[in-house]
C-alpha cells in the first residue's frame, strides 16, 4: 500500500504556475493587510514628514518635483524591499521554506506572488502621498494617473531584490540589516534632488532600481512632459523589475534545496 501511495505521490501533477502565483498572492496579499497596515501607516507618515521637512529647503521646480517624486515611490521601497527582505530571512531562519518546498508549486509563484503582493499594498500610501505633496509644493495632478505603472514595475524590481537580500542573508538578523540598508538607500538617493548631488554619488543613484520609477514620476509634473523619456524610464524599471525577480526565485530554489 506504501509504495502505490508513494507511485502515486510521484505521479501526481504540479500546479500550473498562474493558479500557483494567484493562490500565494492571496494568501500574501491578506496576510499583508492584517500584518502589515500599521507598517504601511508608518512608510506613509515618514515620507509626508520627509516631504514637510523638505518643503523649507525647497521652493518648486524640478527640485520639488524630485522631492514629491521620490517620497512617493519610498513607500514601496519601505515595504517592497524592506519588509520582504525581513519576510524572507525570517521564513527561512524558522524554516518556513521547508513548508512551500512539500507543496507542488513551483519556485517562481511563491517569489512572485509575495513580491506582487507586498508592491501592491503600497498602492494607497503611495497615491496618499503623492496627493499630500503635490497639494504641499503646489504641483498639477494630472500626471498622477502614471503611479498605476510606477507602483507595480518599482514595486517589482525593489520587491524582487528585498526577497532576494532575505534568502541570500545566512542569518535572519543580516536579512533585516540589509533591508534596512536598502531602505536608507532608497531614502538618500530616491529623495534628495539629484542636481544636489556629487557625480560619484548620482552614479550611485542609477545603480538602485527605484531611481527609473522615480524619474518618470517626476517627469509627468513638467507643463510639457517627455512622455517617450518617461516610457523609457518605466521600461528600464521593468527590465531590473524582471532581473531581481528571477535572481530572487534562484535564491529561493538555492535556500529551499540547502
Amino acid at each position: 500500500m506504501s509504495a502505490g501511495a508513494v507511485a502515486v505521490a510521484e505521479l501526481a501533477p504540479r500546479a500550473r504556475f498562474f493558479p500557483a502565483l494567484a493562490a500565494v498572492y492571496r494568501a500574501q496579499l491578506s496576510r499583508a493587510r492584517v500584518a502589515r497596515i500599521p507598517l504601511l501607516f508608518v512608510a506613509t507618515f515618514q515620507s509626508v514628514g520627509i516631504m514637510i521637512l523638505m518643503r523649507g529647503v525647497v521652493d518648486g521646480g524640478s527640485e520639488a518635483r524630485a522631492v514629491v517624486a521620490g517620497s512617493s515611490v519610498l513607500v514601496v521601497a519601505f515595504v517592497a524591499l524592506n519588509l520582504l527582505a525581513q519576510y524572507f530571512g525570517q521564513l527561512r531562519a524558522s524554516g518556513g521554506l521547508d513548508h512551500y518546498a512539500t507543496l507542488p508549486v513551483p519556485p517562481a509563484s511563491v517569489v512572485l506572488g509575495a513580491a506582487a503582493a507586498y508592491a501592491s499594498f503600497t498602492l494607497p500610501g503611495t497615491l496618499v502621498t503623492a496627493v499630500f505633496g503635490c497639494l504641499l509644493f503646489g504641483l498639477p495632478m494630472g500626471g498622477l494617473w502614471i503611479l498605476a505603472a510606477v507602483v507595480p514595475l518599482a514595486g517589482a524590481a525593489l520587491a524582487g531584490l528585498g526577497a532576494a537580500l532575505g534568502l541570500l542573508a545566512p542569518r535572519q538578523e543580516l536579512a533585516t540589516l540589509a533591508g534596512q540598508l536598502g531602505m536608507s538607500a532608497a531614502l538618500l538617493l530616491g529623495v534628495l534632488p539629484p542636481e544636489r548631488m556629487p557625480g560619484v554619488i548620482v552614479w550611485a543613484r542609477d545603480l538602485l532600481p527605484s531611481t527609473y520609477g522615480v524619474e518618470a514620476f517626476a517627469r509627468t509634473f513638467a507643463p510639457h512632459p517627455d512622455w517617450a523619456t518617461v516610457a523609457f524610464d518605466l521600461g528600464v524599471c521593468g527590465a531590473v523589475g524582471v532581473l531581481s525577480l528571477a535572481v530572487a526565485t534562484w535564491a529561493y530554489r538555492r535556500a529551499a534545496v540547502g
